[in-house]
């Protein structure tokens, strides 16, 4: 039962950092030393294994899977998402500049510290990283600020999203604030919209047993130039969330200077709030060397 509850308490801060744009579940799985144990488990979700369970021999299908690990695991990382995701509604609809603000020093501090760790000759690293942000400064050109919400884009959101979650230093909800879909979904958890959320379930499912696996093996075999580019997307897409935004003539969202800000900018504030960004993530480096 200890370990239970262990389990279940690096759960709860998984779901924590998953639903913080910036900060990786997989960064926590990291730190608390269950990272490679989860990607074990997550590899051991295949057809295979399922066959055990249609033959009924239940006690090989939960030792295949290690049910004794993602079972708690699960558990706390969707309770502290269900928790917290009231509190996010919350200060995106009442503090966006400031939360904004938030993500965005989370974002450059996890980008400049992957970065960091990339062993490797400059001019390839360089080259990785500057391809990255032409890609992610692309997906803000082309990424309206509000997409669909049909349920196969939903589905898709999903797909992609888990990829990201399940690497240290990538954030999975980051991605879904390109996708247009970070508010959507956390809403939907917060009003408990089964339809959107199962939806996103499926999704994160298929891209587990799909998707993951290819960025999986592209981390395995060309890790400097698959962590080079995923840096380099996190630092050109930062537009897409910079905190001061107003509207055109045409009623789309622009990223505007402070000074240009119709209405107060609260720029101490922000700054402050990018500050605690960097902060919390320097701080979870530090454990993760401790």
């Amino acid at each position: 039962m200890r370990q239970y509850l262990i389990l279940f308490s690096k759960g709860l801060a998984m779901g924590v950092a998953d639903l913080i744009p910036g900060v990786s579940g997989g960064t926590i799985a990291f730190i608390t030393g269950i990272y490679a144990r989860l990607i074990k488990a997550i590899r051991s979700v295949k057809p295979d294994n399922f066959k055990l369970l249609f033959k009924g021999d239940f006690k090989k299908f939960a030792y295949a899977l290690d049910l004794a690990f993602l079972i708690p695991l699960v558990l706390g990382i969707a309770t502290s998402i269900i928790a917290l995701s009231s509190l996010i509604t919350y200060l995106l609809a009442n503090y966006e500049i400031l939360v904004m603000s938030f993500f965005t020093g989370l974002i450059i501090i996890s980008a400049l510290s992957i970065i960091r760790r990339i062993d490797g000759d400059f001019w390839p690293t360089f080259i990785s990283i500057l391809i990255g942000g032409l890609l992610g400064f692309l997906v803000t050109l082309f990424s309206p600020a509000e997409t669909t919400e049909a349920l196969w884009f939903v589905f898709l959101s999903g797909s992609i999203a888990i990829c990201a979650m399940i690497l240290p230093g990538l954030s999975g909800s980051f991605i879904l604030l390109l996708l247009g879909k970070y508010e959507y979904v956390v809403g939907s958890i917060k009003e408990l919209d089964f339809t959107v959320i199962f939806t996103f379930a499926a999704g994160a499912i298929v891209g587990l047993l799909s998707f993951a696996r290819l960025v999986s093996w592209l981390f395995q075999h060309h890790p400097k130039n698959t962590t080079g580019i995923l840096a380099g997307i996190m630092l050109g897409a930062l537009p897409k969330i910079w905190p001061w935004k107003q509207e055109n003539g045409e009623g789309i969202p622009e990223n505007v200077w402070p000074h240009e800000y119709v209405g107060d900018p609260l720029l101490l504030q922000a700054l402050l709030c990018l500050a605690v960004g960097i902060l919390l993530i320097v701080t979870l480096e530090k454990l993760a060397k401790d």
